[in-house]
């Protein structure tokens, strides 16, 4: 089948976590032989596609730069739409986004099915200034969220309380993102050394890995507390973090005395980061809900990206214990969880993964459990039976 996949303002290819979602969906897709384009941000921004759009061929399928700012992603209606009259596809995907939308109405307005791919919260918690805005406007951004929703033939979300309860639940498909478990190939462990020596990072000292965005939700800092309060108790370790962000000089300044054992690798190609787990005893992502408005208001919505790319690369996992990241990774099975927000619990939860009898076992349980549940290849074989079904409804 032919696919226009709409990802307004996602540079692809990009190292941040949407701009890896949309070249794995759209590279799986393409490589069960289905005839992919990708709408998205050029990675060197390119005003001149506002006028000509560009175009490019990017492994197995071809992307389409069109370089709107994402906040006015919608007044890009009139490209999307001849684009799609151009492509003739046979089904259009859009990634959700509150000021996008095009490819969803151009589709409905051309009689093209579509699929809606929601991956945080629809309609913001009261608490965050943008809902506050849109309710005092008159919530012009709530009518057009649902708007959206509706026009759509199906919504796919790692959890279906992200979309508002006025839309039907029969329409939405609870499907997880995932990891490359081609790319991410634990046979790269037998090659990593020389990146160990480049990094300065001594031999046999134990790695523990942090791969994500340097933002409070991440919990980066907690992360580099931990580790303080492990090598102040003796522990010999060193913490790999990967990424950048806002906190990223903040969590620089709490290295002090112990800043050669705390690497700051900046923010890694994604073709690279495997490179990086391939170094590490075990992966950590703590995230903390409580420093996020709309994961407070509503639990963790997310698919985590980081914890499935440990898993793909036989790394036991840390991560706090709360749904659905408990039933992900699960205690003394594909790693350890604690407490949320508890550092002392958090570095306890380290300890007991750097000293487990089994540890490697713990990593080998981790990657099967990637490989069956929660990889692209497995993601893109569901989303193709989706859109099957979809076009078939539309023939009737």
């Amino acid at each position: 089948m032919r696919i226009l996949y709409v990802a307004s303002g996602i540079t692809v290819p990009g190292a941040y976590g949407g701009s890896t979602h949309t070249y794995e969906v759209a590279h799986g897709l393409a490589r069960r032989s289905h005839d992919v384009h990708v709408l998205a941000h050029h990675p060197r921004r390119r005003l001149a596609t506002l006028a000509r759009p560009e175009r490019v061929a990017l492994d197995a399928f071809t992307l389409h730069y069109l370089d709107l700012p994402k906040s006015l992603s919608l007044l890009g209606y009139g490209a999307v739409a001849r684009l799609m009259r151009r492509l003739q596809p046979d089904v259009v995907m859009e990634r959700y986004y509150n000021f996008a939308g095009a490819g969803v109405l151009a589709a409905a307005r051309q009689g093209i099915p579509v699929l809606l791919e929601v991956n945080a919260l629809i309609v913001d918690p009261p608490e965050v200034f943008k809902r506050r805005l849109d309710d005092r406007l008159g919530r012009p951004f709530q009518r057009w969220a649902l708007a959206q929703c509706r026009m759509a033939s199906r919504i796919v979300t790692p959890l279906q309380s992200t979309v508002p309860p006025e839309i039907a639940r029969g329409k939405i498909v609870e499907l997880p993102w995932g990891a490359n478990v081609e790319r991410f190939d634990p046979a790269l462990r037998g090659h990593a050394e020389a990146l160990r020596v480049e990094l300065g990072i001594p031999p046999q000292r134990p790695i523990v890995v942090f791969l994500g965005s340097f933002r409070a939700w991440h919990g980066v800092q907690d992360l580099i507390v931990a580790g303080l309060r492990l090598l102040d108790a003796g522990e010999d370790l060193q913490l790999l973090l990967l990424g950048d962000g806002p906190e990223r000089a903040a969590a620089e300044r709490l290295a002090g005395r112990w800043h050669q054992h705390i690497t700051f690798a900046g923010s890694v190609p994604h073709e690279r980061v495997p490179h990086y787990l391939a170094l590490a005893a075990v992966g950590v992502a703590p995230f903390n809900t409580a420093r996020h408005p709309a994961l407070r208001a509503a639990g963790f919505f997310w698919s985590p990206l980081k914890i499935y790319e440990y898993m793909a690369m036989a790394l036991p996992v840390v991560t706090a214990r709360i749904p659905p990241l408990n039933a992900i990774i699960r205690e003394d099975q594909e790693g350890a969880l604690f407490q949320e927000g508890d550092i002392d619990d958090l570095a306890a939860a380290i300890r007991r993964v750097l000293h487990h009898p089994e540890r490697a076992a713990l990593g080998q349980r981790a990657r099967q459990r990637v490989v069956e549940h929660f990889s692209w290849q497995r993601h893109c074989a569901d989303l193709e039976a989706i859109l099957q079904r979809m076009i078939e409804e539309r023939r009737g």
